[in-house]
């Protein structure tokens, strides 16, 4: 039952901690926007890379096929 002497005052504390640094963070805006940290990461802001054009699409040449010592077909 002694123990209850020490812990009523320590909760008490305890308590009041909590609710100062609630009170805390509130004054001093940390609930202010709460969604838009968690919008701006997904925004992508950088821009799209830009392609530079290749040859025409049109038919591929067959591969060349390579003789035994690694050189093209003669």
């Amino acid at each position: 039952m002694e123990i209850l002497y020490l812990l009523v005052p320590l909760a008490v504390v305890l308590a009041g901690v909590i609710v100062w640094a609630f009170l805390w963070s509130i004054r001093s805006g940390q609930f202010d926007d709460l969604e838009g940290p968690a919008h701006r990461i997904l925004m992508d802001e950088d821009e799209p890379p830009r392609h530079k054009p290749g040859p025409p699409p049109g038919p591929k040449k067959p591969p060349r096929r390579r003789g035994r010592n690694g050189r093209g077909a003669r």
